[in-house]
């Protein structure tokens, strides 16, 4: 599925939507250029799991925890380089701990990710519009 959204309020409603299709152990490769919108997405999906509060990019301190219906384990691949680093950061634990795992910059862990995952790229296609394709669960 694709979807275009022109804001960032479009951008979370559609993280909203998408969290109620989400049950334990959902696993979300999200990717996308910086500034695409991954947070924002991500922001809404947290709203949608019931999670009040500031959600911020974990890039500097790689997972950041919520808790909500589910737990949200919200992860920055972008410094991490290899599969056994990410298992070093705890992140492949988290896989199957209950909870949702939304994974920016997922390509760095393919490896370590099994294959029934939710599949989300955000392409910016003006500074206002983002493309967003949704594989792997349907809205």
């Amino acid at each position: 599925m694709i979807f275009h959204t022109f804001t960032a309020d479009e951008t979370e409603a559609l993280g909203r939507k998408l969290a109620l299709q989400l049950k334990p152990n959902s696993i979300i490769a999200l990717d996308g250029v910086l500034g695409a919108g991954k947070t924002v997405l991500t922001r809404g999906i947290a709203r949608g799991l019931g999670i009040e509060g500031i959600i911020k990019s974990p890039t500097f301190t790689i997972i950041c925890e919520y808790e909500g219906r589910l737990p949200l384990y919200h992860m920055d691949m972008y410094r991490i380089s290899s599969d056994d680093e990410f298992e070093m950061t705890g992140g492949k634990e988290l896989l199957t701990s209950g909870g949702v795992c939304v994974i920016e910059w997922s390509e760095n862990i393919r490896e370590s990710l099994p294959e029934d995952i939710i599949n989300i790229t955000i392409k910016v296609i003006t500074p206002e519009e983002r493309e967003i394709e949704i594989k792997g669960i349907e809205l």
